[in-house]
């Protein structure tokens, strides 16, 4: 690590880091086609399947080609000049998609269920999510309304203990409708400016799953009808395309309203957040590189963009 521990790699750093295995993937995939000075059909469609096997879907993959194709090289084609021109697409799809998270629910708190398969890093995200929150000087209650695994309600009491926050839980194997429901009435008597709620992530069974969110919600609705004023899914980038099909069905059982995508460390298949950007348009709100608590943070999408693209 080139700065001591306690400032630690710049959120730059930290990404161009997180993303280096998606770069060098689509930059070996891009330097196997890029060998003319003029870019006809065949090049373009092999740019396309680089694209795609680069992870960045069908549908932006085409966009790119399309952009490429009306392109006019001015300084000749070369790696630099697709990079350059892949870069510029990549962020016109992701900017109309990265939007942070604002508390702006009146009367507080605003209540943001968080949502996502297990596995994902779902209650890490959490607590990364309060301490974003808390540097934004905002007030946090959390809430353990996974009730399924004890593990993860010990989880989120631990991180909620760590960052100095309440959390409302009750027992294993009880009702996480009861569990949310004291979490408001908490949240609201102490003027609590957001309340983060844990969900199960068991898409074993969509029905139960489905009614379990809906009673969630009808709980919500009583005591605020504005709750929850943000549905946030939380998706693991090295699931791929995988990651895809699971913004499809949680957008079916739980009205997603937007996403945060973590583990981009360590993944040649961070090209899935231009995917789901393209194929969705949901905020994204926040990505994450690492294990570390502040290693989650609204995205800057041409940052993102030119590291994607390996443009240093």
């Amino acid at each position: 690590m080139s700065q001591d521990e306690t400032s630690g790699p710049s959120w730059s750093d930290r990404l161009f880091g997180g993303f280096r295995k998606t770069s060098e993937r689509l930059t070996e995939n891009l330097a196997a086609v890029v060998t003319k000075s003029k870019l006809d059909e065949e090049q373009l469609d092999d740019i396309e399947d680089a694209l795609i096997l680069s992870d960045l879907g069908p549908r932006a993959a085409h966009r790119i080609r399309e952009r490429l194709a009306g392109e006019r090289f001015e300084r000749g084609i070369d790696e630099a000049a697709i990079k350059q021109a892949v870069a510029d697409e990549v962020a016109a799809i992701l900017r109309p998609v990265a939007k942070p998270l604002e508390i702006v629910a009146f009367p507080r708190p605003q209540v943001v269920l968080v949502i996502g398969v297990n596995g994902s890093g779902k209650t890490t995200t959490i607590a990364k999510l309060a301490h974003l929150f808390q540097e934004q000087d905002y007030g946090v209650m959390l809430a353990a309304g996974d009730t399924f695994r004890a593990a993860a309600i010990g989880q989120l009491a631990v991180w909620a203990e760590r960052l100095g926050v309440p959390v409302i839980k009750g027992p294993e194997g009880g009702d996480p409708a009861s569990v949310v429901f004291d979490a408001v009435k908490a949240a609201t008597d102490r003027g609590t400016d957001v309340l983060i709620v844990d969900t199960a992530g068991r898409l074993q069974n969509k029905r139960e799953l489905m009614d379990e969110l809906a009673k969630i919600r009808r709980v919500l609705g009583r005591l605020n009808p504005e709750a929850p004023h943000d549905v946030v899914l939380v998706l693991d980038a090295t699931n791929g395309q995988n990651a895809l099909q699971q913004i499809e069905i949680f957008k079916e059982v739980a009205g997603v309203t937007g996403l945060v995508m973590t583990k981009l460390d360590g993944t040649a298949r961070g090209g899935v957040l231009v995917a789901a950007a393209e194929q969705y348009g949901l905020p994204i709100h926040a990505i994450g590189v690492g294990e570390k608590i502040d290693d989650l943070r609204p995205f800057d999408p041409d940052l993102v963009a030119r590291v994607i693209a390996g443009i240093a």
